[in-house]
C-alpha cells in the first residue's frame, strides 16, 4: 500500500478542452481542479485512478483529465538568441564535438559571411571547435553539426511530442 505522501507525489496529466496535452501537474492540484469543476476525468480511464480520501469521501483522480473551460493560452514568444537560451537548447554540448566544457556561441555562418544573429545560425560550441572553425562554414572547416539549429519549441506543443511519443512506446 502506498503512503499518503507518495500518493501525493504523483502525477496527472492535463489535457485542453480540445484534448491536446497541456502539462503535468501535482495531485494536490487535479483534485482542486476537479473539485471546483474546471476539469473533469477522461473517459478512456476506465475507473483507474489514484484513491484520494478526506474525512467524508474517496475521490477517484485519474491519470488524466481534461479542462472543461476552454483556457485562453498565454501568449508564448520564441526567447530571445541569447547564451543562457542557446545553452539549454543545445544541452550544453558542443554541436560539433559533444564536449561539455568551456563553451562558447558559434555562428554557423560566420557574422563576416552574412550570417544573422538567429536560432538556426547560432549553436553551442566549446573553445577548440570555434578556434578550429575559425571565420569559416562548417563545410569548409571539414566539421558536421551534431544537431541542425531552430528555435525552441512552444513548451506545451513540446508537451505533447513528448506525452504521444510515450503512449505509442507503451502500446508497443
Amino acid at each position: 500500500m502506498t503512503s499518503v505522501t507518495e500518493r501525493l507525489r504523483r502525477s496527472v496529466v492535463v489535457f485542453s478542452k480540445n484534448y491536446l496535452p497541456l502539462s503535468r501537474v501535482n495531485m494536490k492540484r487535479a483534485v482542486t481542479l476537479l473539485v471546483t469543476g474546471k476539469a473533469e476525468p477522461l473517459d478512456w480511464c476506465n475507473g483507474q485512478g489514484y484513491p484520494v480520501h478526506s474525512p467524508s469521501l474517496v475521490l477517484l483522480v485519474p491519470e488524466q483529465i481534461r479542462l472543461t473551460k476552454a483556457n485562453c493560452d498565454r501568449v508564448w514568444k520564441v526567447p530571445p538568441v541569447n547564451r543562457r537560451e542557446v545553452l539549454r537548447r543545445d544541452k550544453h554540448r558542443c554541436q560539433y564535438c559533444g564536449s561539455p566544457k568551456r563553451l562558447t556561441l558559434d555562428h554557423v555562418i560566420p557574422r563576416s559571411k552574412g550570417g544573422n544573429h538567429r536560432w538556426d545560425n547560432v549553436v553551442t560550441a566549446c573553445e577548440q571547435c570555434n578556434s578550429r572553425k575559425g571565420d569559416r562554414t562548417p563545410e569548409q572547416a571539414g566539421m558536421t553539426l551534431l544537431t541542425q539549429p531552430k528555435a525552441p519549441m512552444h513548451p506545451t506543443v513540446a508537451f505533447a511530442e513528448q506525452f504521444w511519443r510515450q503512449q505509442h512506446v507503451h502500446l508497443e
